[in-house]
Formats: structure tokens, C-alpha cells, sequence
């Protein structure tokens, strides 16, 4: 099956991109640097094309119940022009993925924004479980019919601003508005993955153009700079730091406990997660940073005297800091900062320490 083309594909092309297959999409990987792309976030503004996330849109009376039973956090505390990080579980508490929620700020319902080619599977999970528990929901996945970029960096609001009719300015993190930008009424949310403050804008895919002519002069980024972004802000990415299958974790090891909320009702995996709240974790996720010029490769082993205790989900050369940083799972005992280990690079052992996150704030000066 061919893969996916989000709606500003075509300007991407023309824009000289480099492709390729990610969640069945045809995505942009960078636009001739990765390294001026990731400092023009980093230093100033970027646009990314983030449309290939999926866009579900969950309403009725029964909606509320529904998401606050199906993730472990507190929907129902949400208010109108609200969003939140949370993740979908299995019953013995492994992540299936991280989501974002937002709380329509005008209409009932909510937005639910699953990773990338994980739309389908949320919308049949809703699905299975509003009949299930007998809950009134109407479910529409707009993830094809939707366009959504993301504008990441210091200078983001500011320039967003220049063409929103509203001031995104006044939005507090994790809130969203609608708005119009230039003559498309879109939803603005002043969320992002980059570990700066940014904007990320929802808009009817046939509107794409019109958006796309708005921010022509914004440095476009591909999904190589997102990569480095997001690593060096210690945020995780679906399928390779957290997996079902292939890295099978709950929160608590993957270090984003804050997202359980075991004061209200039941929800799917609550029982799993109370033994392991009560018990404790056996590995859990740390940053490391890596003491020679060296990249730390997913499923590198972590090692503490040549014996394997870990190993590497998510490396790279992290542009701002100039030094090796990686994350991976280390068994629980050695999980503590500072904690001296060493990662297994092609057949040599080279030292690594491990860092608190966001390695922005550990590593920088």
C-alpha cells in the first residue's frame, strides 16, 4: 500500500524535501539541513507539517466517560479550551500510545490526537469500549480531511500572532482557542514537542494552501530536526521508546507517571498500575549522556562493568549541547542521577552517565 500524503505535500516537494515512509505517511525528513532546521526552532521560529498525526474527533454524553475511563488521567477535571497529555493502556497497564486531549473550546466533544498511524486503532478501541459500557458516543476520524502544523521556537507566538485574529499570546500552555488565521477558522493550541513554546494549528486539509502562503517566509522542518528536538527535551517517541510489542512499558517505567490519577473511578490498566505504584518499577527510562563522540543507537546495550543491564531506545549527536545523548531503560538499582554505566557502540564499550531530563537543563552550562 502506497503511503499517505498530508495536505501541504506538494509544497513540500516543491520545496526540495526529502521523503520518507513514517506511520504509512510520506513525510518530510529535512529540507536540506537538519542542523539549521533544529537551531531555527531552537533560536528563533520553524514550521512543521504534523498532519500526519491522527485527528479524532469523540462527542455525545457519553464522551467524557468514555476518555476518562480509557486513560488513566483526569478528564473530567478538563475545562473547555483544555488540553492534556495522557496515554491509552492495555488491562495489565502497558502504553498502546501517548495522546493529547483537548476539550473543543466553542463546541461539545473533544479532539483526541493519537501518534501517527495509530488512528485507526484509538478508533476502534473507542469504538469497542463505548459499546462495551453501553455510552452514548458519536466518533469521527478526521485525520485524511484534516491539516495541522506545528510553529516551534521563541519567536513562534509572536509570529503566529501576526496572523491570527486573536491573541495566542494570552493562551496558557496546554490551552487552546479558536481562531482565524488569515481567512481559515482554525483550532490553535499552544502545545508542541520541541521543548519550546509554540503553536499547533488544526484546519481543514482543502485549506492547506492558504495557510501554507501565510508562513512562506518560516523556516520549514522536517521529521529529522523533530527527532532531535523533541530527544534533547527528553520526550518520548511512540513505537521506539515506548512499544506494545517490541518495548512493552507503563508509565511509571517510562517515566511519565504525572499522568495518573488514581483518586477518581476505575479506568482500563488501573489495577496493573496500583501493584506496580505499590511494588515498584524493575527498569526504568533515564537520559544518558555519552562521555566520548559517540552515537548510542537503539537497542545498544547499557552495561555496568561489562554486564548487561539496559539498553538504548533513542540517540543522537544533540545539536544545541554538541555532546552524545541518548535514553534507554536500565534495570531500577541503576536509575539514579549520576550513576556511572556504558553503552556497547559497534563492539567498543564508551562511558555514559546518567543525566536527569530535559538534557537542555542537565547537560547545558
Amino acid at each position: 500500500m502506497s503511503p499517505k500524503r498530508t495536505p501541504l505535500y506538494e509544497a513540500h516537494r516543491r520545496a526540495g524535501a526529502d521523503f520518507t515512509d513514517f506511520g504509512g505517511w510520506e513525510m518530510p525528513v529535512s529540507f536540506g539541513s537538519i542542523r539549521e532546521e533544529h537551531r531555527a526552532v531552537r533560536e528563533g521560529v520553524g514550521l512543521f507539517d504534523v498532519s500526519h498525526m491522527g485527528q479524532l474527533a469523540v462527542d455525545g454524553p457519553g464522551a467524557e466517560t468514555l476518555l476518562h475511563r480509557l486513560t488513566p488521567s483526569d478528564v473530567r477535571g478538563l475545562e473547555p479550551g483544555e488540553a492534556q497529555y495522557s496515554c491509552v493502556l492495555r488491562p495489565d497497564g502497558v502504553m498502546l500510545d501517548d495522546i493529547v486531549v483537548y476539550d473543543h473550546p466553542s463546541e461539545s466533544g473533544y479532539v483526541v490526537v493519537p501518534n501517527a498511524g495509530h488512528d485507526e486503532e484509538l478508533y476502534g478501541r473507542l469504538r469497542e469500549y463505548a459499546d462495551r459500557w453501553s455510552l452514548d458516543v458519536t466518533l469521527g476520524n478526521r485525520t485524511t480531511e484534516t491539516g495541522m502544523i506545528a510553529v516551534q521556537g521563541p519567536d513562534a507566538v509572536e509570529r503566529i500572532d501576526e496572523e491570527a485574529d486573536g491573541q495566542i499570546d494570552g493562551l496558557d500552555p496546554f490551552s487552546l482557542v479558536d481562531t482565524s488565521i488569515g481567512d481559515v477558522e482554525c483550532l490553535a493550541a499552544r502545545t508542541g514537542y520541541t521543548g519550546e513554546d509554540g503553536v499547533e494549528i488544526l484546519f481543514p486539509g482543502e485549506d492547506a494552501t492558504a495557510i501554507d502562503r501565510l508562513f512562506d517566509d518560516v523556516q520549514r522542518c522536517g521529521l529529522g530536526a523533530r527527532d532531535t528536538l523533541r530527544l534533547e527535551a527528553g520526550l518520548l517517541l511512540s513505537g521506539q521508546d515506548f512499544d506494545p510489542e517490541d518495548e512493552p512499558h507503563d508509565p511509571f517505567e517510562a517515566d511519565i507517571g504525572f499522568v495518573v490519577d488514581f483518586d477518581d473511578e476505575d479506568f482500563v490498566g488501573r489495577s496493573a498500575l496500583e501493584q506496580v505504584r505499590d511494588d515498584g518499577v524493575d527498569e526504568r527510562i533515564v537520559g544518558l549522556r555519552l562521555e566520548e563522540r559517540a552515537i548510542a543507537r537503539h537497542g545498544y546495550e547499557i552495561c555496568d562493568d561489562g554486564d548487561p543491564v539496559g539498553r538504548v531506545t533513542s540517540g543522537t549527536m544533540s545539536p544545541t549541547l554538541g555532546i552524545p545523548i541518548a535514553l534507554g531503560y536500565v534495570d531500577a538499582e541503576f536509575a539514579s542521577s549520576g550513576t556511572g554505566l556504558s553503552v556497547s557502540v559497534r563492539d567498543r564499550s564508551v562511558d555514559a552517565t546518567v543525566v536527569g531530563t530535559p538534557f537542555l537543563e542537565s547537560c547545558g552550562e
